[in-house]
């Protein structure tokens, strides 16, 4: 019997009954780099700050719907050491990020007034 097998560098090669001596083609794929944006793992627990620099939140997660329909930053807003915590999602492009802060124009005031966001359940 033989099975397609997908190799980790994306190779396909044949790969025979269990015990049976396999071999295993490599092939080197072009990979991109690109030096430019921001780590998603390094955005969430970030603070964010309104136009005047005060805090109005800190980024708990990021949520892609789609990859044609963007994605969302779930902001928490308010609440001391993880309790009253109130979730607000925001349009991603909303953020104004640089390597120094990140800038919603908006105010808690107005963060705290959003709909709470709410996992789905799986």
């Amino acid at each position: 019997m033989t099975v397609a097998l997908a190799c980790g560098l994306g190779a396909v090669s044949a790969a025979q009954a269990q015990g049976a001596p396999q071999s295993i083609a490599v092939q080197r794929m072009a990979t991109v780099q690109s030096g430019i944006g921001f780590r998603a793992s390094k955005l969430v627990g970030s603070d964010v700050y309104d136009n005047s620099g005060s805090k109005i939140g800190a980024i708990d997660d990021i949520v892609l719907e789609s990859p044609n329909q963007g994605a969302f930053a779930i902001l928490s807003v308010g609440g001391f050491l993880g309790m009253g915590k109130h979730l607000v999602a925001v349009p991603f492009n909303d953020l104004q990020i640089s390597a120094k802060q990140i800038v919603l124009q908006t105010d808690k005031t107005q963060l705290k007034a959003m709909p709470e966001f709410n996992y789905a359940h799986d």
